[in-house]
């Protein structure tokens, strides 16, 4: 039986892997996403306070609480699946996602338990942050690894690209739910209905990861690193660490505010109907879903640099004029205009960087380097919807936003030197063999 890594892979059996191993991150941005859609009822129910600002702000840094944590997951769960193998770490950042998830679901409110019930949603973003330190980079390296020559940028843009299918799915149920039950229905229960969606498939995207396999790059190594090793290697490297974190701050930054902070945006700030702004994002899944595996495939034939400068470029001159032309005059065909723009800015950027930082990133630590870079700059990014909120209060500004998207690209391009500029520390024999058995299993290993 073919290795579910080996080039010679049927085309069917690749796409099934690719839906195996991404399905772990569908379900934890559609978890991610609903707490962005339901912020304002999740802030009802979980954290009362003494004006609307203060309640969503509590609800906002509660969710960033979840990013905090994934620095802790990156470095201990990324180094565990370098040690282990990519198939059994996933299926274990699964599991402790799924805990985190049930928990939000199921918690009474403030109103029934009190001080109780905030302090397990903490809990439960706690865990749903340490399992995500590591699930995007897992899945990075597995489609890195699995991928066939000259088409790694393609394979690799799918991790990006199963978040905005959650995003969709989100939305739409999102929009389901707003033209069959009042706000009041919403705000008292209705809320929750999607979080159990998301605990019910749990058993589904267990069964899927249980039948991967691990890849050849991987299974081919004769040393593999001992986590001290590792974390040794991780230290030698910390030029890559630090470049890859400024590479994925735009990533992260330009995500969350097109999509989990959208709703809020749309209804709190700009006054549109609660319908209209589930549109909007819905329509930005679509299109993030379209740019991701066009940019990367367009990656693999133009290269990685030219898209992330070019990108980031374009993001620092048009993301504060864009929001400032919406606010002038806010309306649904506007906010579509503005958020389908900002869609392109971010998915041309992503579609690159993802495969970039698996590439940059020497091979024994790749996962737990890529999860570490990644993780560091969601922490960042996490905070989007916050920091939008501070920033629009703070400056009496509308477009502020567009200040921090705007931000999150001078440092995407600072990355893009220091991260090529880098050059890895192999540190263990491991990377040697890691060289070989790429080199066996017809991937490029470009560090």
């Amino acid at each position: 039986m073919l290795d579910a890594a080996s080039p010679e892979m049927p085309t069917r059996s690749k796409i099934a892997t690719v839906l195996r191993v991404t399905s772990g991150n569908f379900l934890e941005m559609f978890d991610f996403f609903l707490y962005g859609i339901y912020a304002s009822s999740i802030a009802s129910a979980f954290f009362p306070a003494g004006s609307e600002f203060a309640s969503l702000m509590l609800a906002f840094l509660t969710y960033g609480l979840g990013f905090l944590m994934r620095p802790l997951g990156a470095v201990f769960l990324g180094a565990y699946i370098d040690h282990v193998g990519r198939r059994r770490g996933l299926i274990t950042t699964l599991s402790i996602m799924a805990m985190g998830t049930l928990l939000i679901a199921v918690t009474p409110s403030y109103a029934s338990i009190g001080v109780a019930a905030p302090a397990i949603v903490i809990v439960g973003r706690l865990l749903q942050g340490f399992s995500a330190g590591v699930e995007l980079g897992g899945v990075s390296v597995y489609l890195s690894e699995m991928a066939t020559p000259g088409h790694k940028g393609f394979y690799v843009s799918w991790q990006s690209a199963s978040q905005q299918v959650a995003i969709v799915v989100a939305a739409a149920l999102g929009y389901a739910l707003s033209t069959r039950l009042g706000a009041p229905e919403i705000a008292a229960w209705g809320w929750r209905v999607p979080f159990f969606v998301g605990c019910l498939i749990v058993p589904v995207i267990f069964v899927l990861r249980r039948s991967l396999q691990e890849t050849a790059a991987f299974a081919a190594r004769t040393q593999r690193p001992t986590l001290g090793e590792i974390h040794r290697s991780l230290l030698a490297n910390w030029r890559i660490v630090v470049g890859g974190t400024l590479l994925v701050v735009m990533t992260t930054v330009s995500f969350y505010l097109i999509t989990v902070y959208t709703p809020t945006y749309a209804r709190k700030v700009l006054k549109l109907g609660e319908s209209d702004s589930l549109l909007v994002t819905l329509f930005v899944g679509v299109s993030n879903f379209v740019w991701l595996p066009v940019m990367g495939a367009l990656s693999d034939r133009l290269g990685r640099r030219p898209l992330l400068i070019g990108f980031a470029g374009l993001t620092v001159l048009t993301s504060y004029a864009a929001l400032s032309w919406l606010v002038a005059a806010p309306s649904f065909p506007r906010m579509i205009a503005v958020e389908l723009w900002l869609s392109l800015l971010y998915g041309g950027y992503n579609g690159a960087m993802i495969v970039a930082l698996t590439e940059v990133v020497p091979g024994h630590i790749r996962t737990v380097g890529f999860s570490l870079a990644y993780s560091l700059a969601t922490t960042l990014g996490g905070f989007t919807p916050a920091v939008s909120t501070w920033l629009i209060d703070r400056l009496d500004n509308r477009a502020a936003p567009g200040l921090w998207m705007t931000a999150s690209a001078l440092c995407g391009l600072a990355g893009v030197w220091i991260a090529y500029s880098a050059r890895p520390v192999a540190g263990v024999a491991a990377e040697a063999a890691d060289q070989r058995a790429s080199s066996r299993s017809g991937i490029s290993a470009t560090t």
